[in-house]
């Protein structure tokens, strides 16, 4: 009984792990892509054609500009997805960079970090990353590097203590006893056995980090009008959602999509369930 509830629940996680795949592959795709498949340029305004229902000519619609809404959606995907990868990214790096030395360092070094750690965790992320921006000014980049500076923290605590139970294992105390330098230690023995995890965390992050970037468009300290994207499509049409409800339908619709496939890959990916939780208890977003 226990072998055939494996071979199902394997079979389910396999299967799920491909329906994400691929319709993650066409939205990715149709991003990459809007130039060719968008059919106006998303930034032309038109206010003869403005609030205009969905046609042949505009399957979405327009908006109160008279603009292509299926071509600011499609160019709206390349703009988030861009940001969210290149947030992660950062936060990846200083957070493998930080943690390892860390977690493998120990001692005074490693209380000296955590305890700023624990400073940028005791606020809220995004309360703290609009505290930032407000400080800096609204804009896309500001909102990258704020977002980069809050979630650093939560790989840099995760890593730390992956490497902190990572350095007891046997292969890297022969390793150390055989004379390998700490530099070397890291970057050849530790580091590849963190990335089957990190992968599980990264892509759960990636439609975090996607709503964070909606969230803050939507309030007007992210991405800046007229250029495309989901939050900031949302905020332009909020004013006529008693009227023209699809305006913010289609661009909330297709956050949802993302950030439940994204979530539903991650949990594919992820084969011990407590790992996920180990990476929230890193502070509250």
């Amino acid at each position: 009984m226990v072998n055939i509830r494996n071979l199902i629940w394997a079979t389910s996680r396999q299967r799920i792990l491909f329906i994400c795949l691929f319709f993650l592959s066409v939205i990715v795709l149709a991003g990459l892509f809007a130039p060719l498949l968008a059919p106006h340029d998303p930034n032309f305004v038109d206010l003869a054609n403005k609030l205009k229902g969905p046609s042949a000519e505009y399957p979405l619609g327009t908006d109160h500009m008279g603009r292509c809404v299926l071509s600011r959606l499609l160019y709206g995907t390349r703009v988030s997805l861009s940001l969210a990868l290149l947030i992660v990214s950062f936060c990846l790096l200083i957070g493998l960079v930080i943690g390892s030395l860390a977690g493998y360092a120990g001692g005074k070094l490693d209380s000296l970090i955590m305890r700023c750690c624990d400073a940028i965790l005791a606020i809220p992320a995004l309360i703290l990353a609009i505290s930032l921006i407000a400080i800096w000014g609204a804009g896309w980049k500001q909102m990258a590097i704020a977002l980069i500076v809050v979630q650093s923290v939560y790989y840099a605590r995760f890593i730390r203590g992956l490497v902190f139970n990572l350095k007891k294992q046997t292969f890297i105390v022969a390793a150390r006893v055989s004379g390998t330098s700490p530099w070397r230690m890291i970057v050849r023995h530790i580091i590849p056995n963190l990335l089957p995890p990190l992968l599980t965390v990264v892509t759960l992050e990636i439609g975090w980090v996607i709503m964070d970037i909606s969230a803050l468009s939507f309030i007007g300290l992210g991405v800046q009008s007229p250029t495309p994207e989901w939050g900031a499509m949302i905020n332009e049409g909020k004013s006529f959602i008693g009227t023209h409800p699809r305006l913010m339908i289609a661009p909330g619709f297709i956050i949802f999509c993302m950030v439940a496939l994204l979530n539903l890959l991650g949990e594919a990916f992820n084969d011990k369930k407590g790992l996920v939780r180990s990476f929230r208890k890193g502070g509250a977003r």
